[in-house]
């Protein structure tokens, strides 16, 4: 997907947000602001959003001198989503059709995401999920929303590459894996996550603190981007990504990364932004599970 115009007032407001939770002094905001502007007006609007994204956050990394600022709001984030895990396991149990509804619980686990400031009542969300409010509406949204496709596709395939997102939503993308694996146990399914600390994107620690290791192999791509730029992975990845038989791609900034990909992806996400959901055909806020 291309940066849009739209894009850059976010770019700002990204950066403000994450230099303020890094701690940083007005002085050293105004230099972050001042630094993302010189970037983006070099950038180029037939790049996607992801890698503005990586410089941006560099920027933040840079001036507050702090590696990992949403350090505490990711073991918050996996803490809450794993309170949550019993009841979304029970959920699935209970489903007629329980692969459908783990699918749809990844996707709602899309919420969680600190990268968009429209997006930042993240406790909030995950308490209405302990509660048990599981509200997922595709119903009208056929053409978003591929189901029986990737059900099939997903039966077919041996090897699935699953590239993860955020932080707390692991733990939903962990009771996909696992229904995946309860009804095909013979898939060999990895879990590929950040390089490096980026928003509150996941890591290999992360990954682990939550679970995924219990049924999938994971792996880094090495992509300190928010989202899965080849340049900056490693070779082994991008291997990965090209011999796998099913790749499914989670999150908003995988999707903008990869939506020109060539290769056959499953995108699952919720489009939180209109410019996301412009380039999908979708609405804004709804649930994504499209095939490339």
């Amino acid at each position: 997907m291309k940066t849009s115009l739209d894009c850059v007032p976010c770019f700002f407001t990204q950066a403000l947000e994450a230099g303020r939770l890094a701690g940083a002094s007005k002085a050293t905001q105004k230099r972050i602001v001042e630094r993302l502007t010189k970037a983006i007006l070099k950038f180029s609007l037939k790049s996607p959003p992801p890698l503005m994204g990586r410089t941006l956050y560099k920027i933040v990394i840079e001036e507050t001198k702090n590696k990992d600022p949403f350090y505490k709001v990711k073991q918050k984030s996996n803490k809450l989503a794993l309170k949550i895990y019993p009841k979304l396991k029970k959920k699935v149990e209970q489903a007629k059709d329980r692969f459908l509804v783990a699918v749809e619980l990844a996707i709602a686990g899309n919420i969680i995401d600190f990268g968009l400031s429209s997006s930042l009542d993240v406790e909030k969300e995950l308490k209405s999920f302990l509660k048990g409010n599981f509200n997922i509406d595709h119903k009208q949204k056929k053409g978003i929303f591929s189901y029986h496709k990737f059900k099939k596709d997903i039966k077919a395939a041996k090897t699935i590459l699953y590239i993860g997102d955020n932080a707390g939503e692991i733990v939903f993308d962990r009771v996909l894996i696992e229904e995946i694996k309860r009804s095909w146990p013979d898939k060999q399914i990895v879990y590929a996550v950040r390089g490096k600390p980026i928003i509150n994107d996941v890591l290999i620690e992360d990954a682990k603190v939550c679970g995924i290791d219990k049924s999938a192999k994971i792996v880094s791509s090495g992509s300190d981007a928010p989202g899965i730029i080849f340049k900056f992975c490693t070779p082994s990845f991008s291997k990965l990504f090209k011999k796998s038989d099913l790749v499914i791609s989670k999150g908003q900034g995988n999707y903008e990364a990869l939506s020109e990909n060539k290769r056959p992806i499953y995108f699952l996400f919720r489009a939180k932004c209109p410019v996301a959901a412009r380039d999908i055909g979708s609405g804004l806020g709804d649930v994504i599970l499209k095939c490339s």
